[in-house]
């Protein structure tokens, strides 16, 4: 039987899991706990409410009609997606190979201000490191990042390059770092380079030589993961096409990480079509 995985458990990755597993497609939801629905405090502008419902309501009975047509959720945090002989999920606790995978994780909220950052992405800042580890080998290099995304992101390094500064950006450390870590707490002022990254600049004005930036803030978002595997973005939205299709074969996007209208509606559109649009295409396999 084919499977599919689903990262995130709000309006549209519920809704997803509801048209894959009503397909025939085993299906895995992996979440990380409540969402941004969770925090709503009361909704009465979505269909079939006669009275205002909490989001934490909605999203609980969402959850429940989806596991009752054996859709399996596992709590767990998703960290890393890779592609070889097919897709697989990394997690805190674990792998996931798929057939395919929907990013449904909501709209990215961590996106570093720093200038700088985004002229040199792709010559020098990275958001994968198990991807461009290989191309630092021997060199220094930073991670901008405080908890178990930015950790993961070092565990990929440490065997490869030369040294890893964690530059924290003023946050509170939320992880263990192995001891080899060099560990900034000021905030960072600028990336620097003109072709490619040559160092970063921090608050009290001293200036660290880095060859390479590695972004790893909050939790590897939808954004973030689909970075890892070189599908199209524009800004903190994934690119998909009228199937929810992103630019890589057999991952879908959908809800508040594609952009547009930030309603439950959308999101639960966009996963039902996204969810229905992956079981087809398994089906001719």
């Amino acid at each position: 039987m084919s499977n599919i995985v689903i990262i995130g458990s709000g309006p549209a990755g519920v809704s997803a899991a509801l048209y894959t597993a009503r397909a025939g497609v085993d299906t895995t939801v992996l979440t990380r706990g409540p969402g941004a629905l969770d925090r709503a405090e009361l909704i009465q502008n979505y269909y079939g409410f006669a009275a205002p419902i909490s989001g934490a309501e909605l999203e609980r009975q969402g959850i429940e009609g989806a596991k009752a047509v054996g859709v399996k959720f596992v709590t767990t945090e998703a960290v890393g997606l890779t592609y070889t002989d097919k897709l697989t999920v990394e997690t805190l606790d674990g792998y996931y190979p798929a057939d395919a995978v929907v990013l449904a994780t909501g709209a990215s909220r961590a996106t570093p201000r720093i200038p700088g950052l985004a002229g040199l992405e792709g010559h020098g800042v990275s958001y994968c490191a198990t991807c461009d580890a290989f191309f630092y080998r021997g060199k220094d290099v930073a991670v901008v990042g405080s908890g178990e995304y930015a950790l993961h992101e070092v565990q990929a390094l440490l065997p490869v390059v030369k040294s890893v500064t964690l530059l924290t950006n003023g946050a509170a450390l939320t992880a263990d770092f192995p001891p080899e870590v060099s560990v900034c707490t000021q905030k960072v002022e600028a990336i620097l380079g003109e072709q490619t990254v040559t160092g970063v600049q921090l608050a009290d004005g001293a200036v660290r030589e880095v060859s390479g930036i590695f972004v790893a803030l909050g939790v590897a978002g939808s954004t973030a993961l689909a970075r890892k595997l070189g599908a199209a973005v524009e800004g903190s939205c994934i690119v998909v096409d009228d199937k929810m299709q992103t630019t890589v074969p057999g991952l879908y996007a959908a809800g508040d990480c594609t952009g547009g209208l930030l309603q439950v509606a959308k999101a639960v559109y966009e996963g039902a079509l996204a969810g229905t649009e992956a079981a087809k295409a398994l089906r001719k396999g």
